[in-house]
């Protein structure tokens, strides 16, 4: 018998080729296997639950305490006084004393300023309006570097902000310059935004600069629920009132009153600003010059209040013992709770 021929016990022997066909249908048929020994197999033990969430931490009134702050001028015979020193104040909450956690007086110090101003078709007449872009040009030109203005405009029944708060002078003089009186006039309402709009200030020198003639003829609310609004903000405004006329009338026993005293005097008082009654638009630019001035002189006293406590408004007391000749404007109160002892 002849020899068989030698092969290398490390070389497999080749499989015979199978068709693709036949490979697909192999395929397939282990495919179909596995699912099967797969959906017939005992499932997957599952995982074990996630472990609980931790409680938040017990509150603390250490992390719930927040700043009052009260601006303060203060006024002698020969005009603004400045360089009082902290020790110089009496700070008094619903009639008891305050300690003064913090106290800035800085003439350099910036300024957060929002003008809110009225746009209504009333402000044509008498050219209230063309004096108003005069007189808010000017305001701007006095602005020292880092003072940030906002602009805000109000007409028919909604205010808006023409220009957030900015360093940037260009911006502020072009949106003055599109000023149109149209519409009706919702005084109350706008006024009711300007704790919102000074929200966004930076500094804690700020104030708030109102200009209409007082006429409102479309609000939703009341004049009452404006200043209920704007004196729990940290805000003085002042208020330029324009009239046709004698910006006074007498009132049922013979003093005068302000025309305007319904909303415009006793929001600039509320607040620790200042309600300025003018005969004539040509007295716009000067008495926004004086305001801008007033407001370098601004002393910023503040305190903290504590988390506990009835939330509710507290009258705030601001003097200076010993020097009672000197005038002290501030706001008159907060909504809150009690301040921190």
């Amino acid at each position: 018998m002849p020899p068989l021929p030698h092969r290398s016990p490390l070389r497999p022997c080749p499989r015979p080729a199978v068709p693709g066909r036949f490979r697909a249908r192999g395929a397939a048929f282990l495919l179909a296997l596995l699912t099967a020994v797969r959906i017939g197999a005992a499932p997957p033990p599952a995982s074990p639950p996630p472990s609980p969430t931790p409680p938040p931490p017990a509150f603390s009134s250490e992390v719930s305490v927040s700043w009052v702050l009260v601006p303060v001028i203060v006024r002698g015979r020969n005009g603004y006084v400045e360089n009082l020193r902290r020790e110089a104040f009496r700070l008094r909450v619903d009639g008891q004393p305050v300690a003064i956690r913090d106290f800035e007086r800085r003439a350099e110090a910036p300024v957060s300023l929002v003008v809110l101003q009225d746009v209504s078709g009333s402000m044509e007449a008498l050219g209230k309006l063309a004096a108003s872009r005069r007189a808010i040009s000017r305001l701007i030109t006095l602005a020292r570097p880092g003072d940030e203005i906002a602009l805000a405009t109000f007409a028919g029944e909604a205010a808006r902000v023409e220009v957030p708060f900015t360093t940037d002078h260009d911006a502020l003089h072009e949106a003055v310059a599109t000023w149109e009186a149209y519409g009706t006039t919702a005084l109350h309402d706008a006024i009711a935004r300007l704790p919102e709009i000074a929200g966004a200030a930076r500094f804690p020198r700020r104030a708030a600069l109102l200009i209409t003639d007082g006429v409102d003829n479309a609000s939703s609310i009341s004049a009452a629920e404006a200043r209920e609004l704007v004196r729990r903000a940290e805000l003085p405004v002042y208020v330029f009132g324009l009239s046709a006329g004698d910006p006074f009338r007498l009132g049922i026993d013979r003093q005068k009153l302000f025309r305007f005293a319904d909303a415009l005097n006793l929001l600039a008082s509320f607040t620790g600003g200042r309600y300025y009654a003018l005969r004539s638009s040509r007295d716009l630019a000067a008495v926004s010059a004086a305001v801008a001035e007033e407001l370098r002189y601004q002393y910023v006293l503040s305190f903290p209040v504590t988390g506990r406590g009835e939330s509710r408004y507290r009258r705030i007391e601001v003097d200076l013992p010993g020097r009672e000749h000197l005038r002290v404007l501030a706001r008159k109160g907060y909504e809150g709770r009690p301040p921190a002892r």
